[in-house]
C-alpha cells in the first residue's frame, strides 16, 4: 500500500500536530505518523496531568489554611486515587481533542513508527508488523524526547521512578527523595510534600531551578524550604541500594563526602535525551548533536525537504517552543509571507510549583555577560493590593532593562499566578517595548499584574507603593 502527501509529520506532540494543522490550513495535503498517544508526552504524560495534579495539591494546601479566611472545614482528607483519576481524565479528554481537530482539518493518522528510507520516502511499520510506504514532499521530526537515565539511577517502575510511575502513583510515599530539580524536578517534589511527603531534592548545580535568575532561584529555595523540603546543592546521587520497600541513597556533596538517605520512592529527573534512534537520520544526511537534531532558525536539517522541532531539535525544551516551530516549519513550507525565525529570547518558561516560578529573555547575569549596562527593578508580592487579599504575598517580579535603549531584557518572578503574568512581558518583548511604553501602560487595579508595573517602575527610580 502507498501513501503520498505533501507534509508528513513524524510524531503528534504539540510541535507535531500543531505544524500538521497550520499546513493543513495553508492548503497542504498532511499525514502525521504517531506511535504512542496523540498529544504526545506533554498531553498525555506530561504539561497537562501534571497540572492537574499540582491543582489538586493546591486546593489541599489552601484549604489547610482555611483559618487565615475566617473558614473553617472538619476531617479533611484527599483520595489519591481520586486525584490521579481526575488527572488522567483530563489528558485523556486532550487526547480526544487532538483526535477530532485531525478529523477536521482531514489530517491522516498513521499509526506505527516511521522510518526514513531515502528522499521523501518513509516506511510506516504499524502494531500488527505491516509497512507502508509514505511518500511527502517534506518531512517533518517531531518525535520528542524522553527521561534521562544515569548508570545506576535507572527507573525501574517501582521503587525509583520516572515522570510516568510519577503521575500515576499507587500509593502516597511517606519520603520521597528527587534526584535534579529543573521544572519537572519541583513540580514533583512540590506536589508531593503539599500531600504530606517528606521530600529531599538533590541538585548538582549550587542552586534549585538554575535556568532561572538567581535571585529569583534564592526566593523560591527559601520557600521551599519553609513548606518542609530538605534541599542538597551541589551533591550528585552516586548509588541507589535498592530494599524490599525503600531504597537508600548515597548522595556525594563538593567536598567529597557522602551522606547515606532512605526513603520509600525516587523520582529521577535530571534532563531528556532526544528520540533520534532508528529514524534513519544518519543515512539521510541529518546531522545530530548531544541526542538531538540540528537545525537552522526556520527549522531546516539542511537535508531538502527534512525539518525537525521541538524537543528532539534542543532546548529550550517547551511544548509552546515546539508548538511556535511548529507553525514556523508549516509557514515556511508553504512559502506563506508571515513565515519568521525563531527567537529563542522571547520563548518564555514556567514552573508550576508553589510559588509559581515564570520568567521570559535574559536573566540579570545573562545580561550583564553579554555586555549589557542594565537597570534592574523588583517589586515584592507584599507591597500589592490584590496579593494581600488573597493571601499570596509570597512573592517578587523581578525587572532587566539595557540601561541606554531601555530595552526590556528579562523578566523574572516568583509568586501566586506568576505563570500566567508572564505573557505580559513576553509581549512586551516581542513588540520591542522599551521601558517608557511599559511605563506608560495602565494596569487594572486590583490586580497583581500591577507588580509588574511596579517592577518596570522601580528599575527606573519611579516606584510608587514600596
Amino acid at each position: 500500500m502507498s501513501h503520498s502527501f505533501d507534509v508528513l509529520v513524524i510524531g503528534a506532540g504539540p510541535g507535531g500536530y500543531v505544524c500538521a494543522i497550520r499546513a493543513a490550513q495553508l492548503g497542504k495535503s498532511v499525514a502525521v505518523v504517531e506511535r504512542e498517544n496523540l498529544g504526545g508526552i506533554c498531553l498525555n504524560w506530561g504539561c497537562i496531568p501534571t497540572k492537574a495534579l499540582l491543582r489538586s495539591s493546591e486546593i489541599w494546601h489552601l484549604m489547610h489554611r482555611l483559618g487565615e479566611f475566617g473558614l473553617a472545614a472538619d476531617n479533611l482528607r484527599f483520595d489519591l486515587d481520586a486525584v490521579v483519576k481526575r488527572s488522567r481524565t483530563v489528558a485523556a479528554q486532550l487526547s480526544n481533542g487532538v483526535k477530532f481537530l485531525m478529523k477536521k482539518h482531514k489530517i491522516a493518522v498513521l499509526d506505527g513508527e516511521a522510518t526514513l528510507t531515502g528522499p521523501g520516502k518513509v516506511a510506516v511499520t504499524g502494531k500488527d508488523g505491516k509497512t507502508a510506504e509514505v511518500t511527502a514532499q517534506d518531512i517533518v521530526i517531531a518525535t520528542g524526547a524522553r527521561a534521562r537515565s544515569l548508570p545506576g539511577l535507572e527507573g525501574d517502575g517501582r521503587l525509583v521512578w520516572t515522570y510516568r510511575e510519577a503521575l500515576v502513583p499507587p500509593s502516597m510515599p511517606k519520603s520521597l527523595l528527587v534526584i535534579g530539580s529543573g521544572a519537572i524536578g519541583i513540580e514533583f517534589a512540590s506536589f508531593y510534600r503539599t500531600l504530606g511527603a517528606e521530600v529531599t531534592v538533590v541538585e548538582v548545580m549550587d542552586r534549585v531551578l538554575p535556568v532561572e535568575d538567581e535571585e529569583i532561584s534564592a526566593f523560591a529555595a527559601k520557600a521551599f524550604r519553609k513548606q518542609g523540603m530538605t534541599l542538597i546543592t551541589g551533591a550528585s546521587v552516586t548509588k541507589l541500594a535498592k530494599g524490599a520497600d525503600s531504597v537508600t541513597a548515597t548522595v556525594k556533596g563538593k567536598d567529597g563526602k557522602e551522606t547515606a538517605i532512605t526513603v520509600e520512592r525516587v523520582i529521577s529527573a535530571v534532563g531528556i535525551v532526544g528520540n533520534v534512534e532508528n529514524l534513519g537520520l544518519e543515512a539521510a544526511g541529518v546531522k545530530i548533536e548531544k541526542t538531538h537534531i540540528v537545525i537552522d532558525e526556520w527549522g531546516a536539517t539542511g537535508v531538502k525537504g527534512l525539518w525537525a522541532i521541538g524537543d528532539v531539535a534542543g532546548p529550550p525544551w517547551l511544548a509552546h517552543k515546539a508548538m511556535h516551530e511548529g507553525v514556523i516549519v508549516a509557514e515556511r513550507i508553504a512559502g506563506h509571507e508571515g513565515a519568521h525565525p525563531l527567537d529563542v529570547s522571547r520563548v518564555p518558561g514556567c514552573t508550576y510549583c508553589t510559588p509559581q516560578v515564570a520568567s521570559v529573555g535574559l536573566t540579570e547575569a545573562a545580561a550583564k555577560a553579554k555586555g549589557h549596562e542594565v537597570k534592574v527593578g523588583r517589586f515584592p508580592f507584599i507591597g500589592n493590593g490584590k496579593a494581600i487579599a488573597l493571601g499570596e504575598t509570597e512573592g517578587l517580579v523581578k525587572t532587566v532593562f539595557d540601561a541606554k535603549t531601555g530595552e526590556l531584557l528579562g523578566a523574572h518572578m516568583v509568586g501566586a499566578e506568576v505563570t500566567e503574568l508572564i505573557q505580559g512581558y513576553t509581549i512586551a518583548r516581542t513588540l520591542e517595548s522599551t521601558e517608557a511604553e511599559l511605563k506608560a501602560t495602565i494596569f487594572p487595579h486590583p490586580t497583581i499584574s500591577e507588580a509588574m508595573h511596579e517592577a518596570v517602575l522601580d528599575a527606573f527610580g519611579g516606584v510608587l507603593h514600596i
